[in-house]
């Protein structure tokens, strides 16, 4: 956890109502020598629905493996979540790690360690010790309930601010709160969703819908980011429902409410995802890229990721510098179909570039005046055919050098 606040981050943490249902705990296990909470502890209601989206990192932690046999039974009860040690490439011993969390919290909820979800950040290559984990989830049992500020700077790595967010709907005339709260700084280009989030609802949803629409919204959202362009080992999004709410079950698309809910939950995901960015590493600027007139949505998704990944586009824009040359190599780079002369680039609202060329008696001011701001445009117009896409990412300063080769001191 960073003391230097980054300059992207909201005013303040938002103010998120309780979760019927749901009760977060925090404790101290001490996976690192810091003056912190470092483990989560979260109990959800019997009968409460889990989804999930997980890395597809060839090199998952045990906890994405334990999370991708436990999601499709449909239910949890509960959540435990270890901040300072990722505990991957760590063979037996972390998988022994996870199944001892799951079966001490299954003890003592009286319940299936399956209904047990665990997920792990920080250093990989290091066994999570499970001494420090039973000891922490023991002080995590007879802990005060905890509010969700605190529950959101507990899964902290080298974050620097807690994160979260909240959206309602109306089922059944009744008012439905979406809380999230989410961790990631670094390593971020997820293939599926972003180091660690974690949705809670009091709605009433079939895991099976539930899957459905939480993948829809991740395409949308969590796989729409990057920050480094490195996808984590233990990249893990999860959504729970614990229906008590008091509002019909909404078991599919033709369900009262579906539709609603869907809707809440992709705005939820988006806002989640977009603060990921907000305290990317050394990051000083949001960075928005549109990608329009490709010949499919996912050849659009491809360029806009190539042009988010980029050294030289990103340390371009750290630089407040108008250099659209650098988004054409990413373009042409991408390995998608493009067409030079029909190609068009701007910078917030300003055209720089058109079918090809330069805008005749371009003025940069206007462009160089945008890039000054914290909150930055790129478009691309492909000019092909109705593909498009939107990625959002941060710049690349020297300040993600400084944190990165300082990571395990």
């Amino acid at each position: 956890m960073s003391s230097t606040r980054s300059p992207l981050a909201p005013a303040s943490f938002p103010d998120l109502p309780p979760i019927a249902g749901v009760t977060p705990r925090v404790s101290r296990a001490q996976y690192k020598t810091w003056d912190r909470c470092d483990l989560t502890f979260v109990t959800l209601s019997p009968g409460t629905s889990v989804a999930g989206v997980l890395t597809k990192s060839r090199c998952p932690s045990p906890e994405v493996e334990w999370c991708r046999d436990a999601i499709p039974l449909g239910q949890a009860r509960a959540l435990v979540v270890n901040a300072g040690n990722s505990n991957a490439f760590t063979g037996n011993r972390g998988r022994a790690a996870v199944e001892a969390i799951a079966a001490r919290v299954a003890g003592h909820l009286g319940c299936l360690p399956s209904d047990v979800m665990v997920a792990s950040t920080g250093v990989i290559g290091v066994p999570l010790p499970i001494d420090k984990a039973e000891a922490g989830l023991d002080a995590a049992f007879t802990a005060e309930p905890c509010s969700w500020e605190s529950a959101a700077a507990t899964i902290m790595t080298t974050d620097t601010f807690a994160k979260a967010a909240v959206s309602e709907v109306v089922i059944d005339g009744r008012i439905v709160s979406l809380v999230g709260i989410i961790k990631g700084s670094g390593m971020i280009a997820p293939d599926m969703a972003t180091m660690l989030g974690f949705i809670f609802t009091d709605a009433s949803v079939d895991p099976v819908f539930l899957q459905k629409a939480l993948g829809e919204a991740n395409r949308r959202s969590f796989s729409c980011i990057t920050v480094d362009g490195d996808t984590s080992t233990s990249d893990t999004v999860l959504a729970f429902a614990t229906g008590q709410s008091g509002t019909s079950r909404i078991e599919d698309e033709n369900s009262p409410g579906a539709d609603a809910f869907r809707s809440a939950l992709d705005d939820l995901c988006t806002r989640l995802a977009q603060l990921v960015v907000r305290d990317g590493e050394g990051a000083s600027k949001f960075i928005t890229i549109d990608v329009e007139g490709a010949e499919s949505d996912d050849s659009a998704h491809r360029i806009a990721l190539s042009i988010a990944n980029s050294p030289l586009v990103k340390t371009a824009i750290a630089g407040e510098d108008a250099n659209w040359g650098r988004v054409v190599m990413a373009v042409g780079k991408a390995g998608e179909p493009a067409e030079r002369d029909r190609l068009s680039i701007r910078f917030g609202t300003t055209q720089v570039a058109i079918n090809g060329l330069a805008v005749e008696g371009y003025d940069e001011a206007p462009v160089s005046a945008h890039l000054k701001g914290q909150d930055i445009e790129i478009g691309v117009d492909l000019g092909l055919g109705e593909g498009r896409a939107t990625v959002w990412t941060c710049d690349l300063t020297h300040g993600y050098i400084e944190i990165n080769a300082d990571y395990r001191s």
